[in-house]
C-alpha cells in the first residue's frame, strides 16, 4: 500500500457569489499565510451553506488539525458533503479513509468506489491510488493491465510516481500485455474516461 497517495488540490473552479469569493479569497489568505483558525473562521460558513470547495478544505484541516483538533469525524463529514457534490479531491480524500480504516471502518470496496468515481473525473492521484488497488488486489481482482493503464493514465495526468510502478509492472507482463495496456489507457482517456477497462 505505499503506492496510495492522497493529493487535495484547492478548489477554485467552483462557482461562488461576489460575497462568498471575497471570503473565499480571505480564507486561502489566511490559509497560505499559516493562520488556520482565520482560514477556518472564513470557510466555516461557505461550507455551511454548501459551497463544495470551502467542505473539501474543512475537510483537509480537520483531517490534519490545522487551526482546530484533528478530529477524523468531521474531516468525513466535510469530505462526504463534497465528495456527493462530485469534488475529485473529496472523493479521493474518502477513498483513502476508507482504504486505510482512519476514522471510519476499513472497507477496500468503498475504497475502490471513491477512487473510481474521482479517476473518471481526471484525478491523477485517485488514478494511481485505483492502479495500486488493482496492483495488489484489494476488492478487486489482482491485475497487472488493469494496473498498468490506471498507473500509465495517472502518469500522463502528472503523478510523478504512477510512470515508474507502471514500469515495474510491465517488467511483470508479456508484451501483449503491455500492449493491451497500452491500448485500453488510450481508449480510456480519448472516451473521457467512458471506456476504461475491458
Amino acid at each position: 500500500m505505499p503506492r496510495i497517495t492522497l493529493a487535495l488540490a484547492t478548489v477554485l473552479s467552483l462557482a461562488f457569489t461576489p460575497v462568498a469569493a471575497q471570503d473565499w479569497q480571505k480564507a486561502m489568505t489566511a490559509f497560505e499565510n499559516g493562520d488556520f483558525a482565520a482560514a477556518l473562521q472564513e470557510w466555516l460558513p461557505l461550507a455551511e451553506q454548501g459551497i463544495a470547495g470551502p467542505q473539501v478544505m474543512l475537510g483537509m484541516m480537520y483531517d490534519k488539525g490545522l487551526g482546530t483538533q484533528r478530529d477524523y469525524t468531521k474531516a468525513l463529514l466535510w469530505y462526504r458533503l463534497a465528495a456527493d457534490q462530485g469534488v475529485a479531491e473529496a472523493q479521493t480524500a474518502l477513498g483513502l479513509k476508507h482504504l486505510t480504516g482512519q476514522g471510519v471502518l476499513q472497507d477496500y470496496a468503498l475504497a475502490v468506489k471513491w477512487f473510481r468515481s474521482a479517476a473518471v473525473q481526471g484525478e491523477a492521484t485517485a488514478q494511481n491510488n485505483l492502479a495500486a488497488m488493482y496492483e495488489d488486489g484489494l476488492s478487486l481482482i489482482q491485475d497487472n493491465v488493469m494496473a498498468h493503464m490506471w498507473y500509465n493514465i495517472a502518469s500522463a495526468n502528472g503523478n510523478s510516481k504512477a510512470g515508474e510502478w507502471r514500469d515495474e509492472r510491465a517488467g511483470l507482463m508479456t508484451s501483449a500485455a503491455i500492449e493491451k495496456a497500452q491500448a485500453m489507457a488510450r481508449e480510456c482517456m480519448s472516451s473521457g474516461y467512458k471506456k476504461c477497462g475491458y
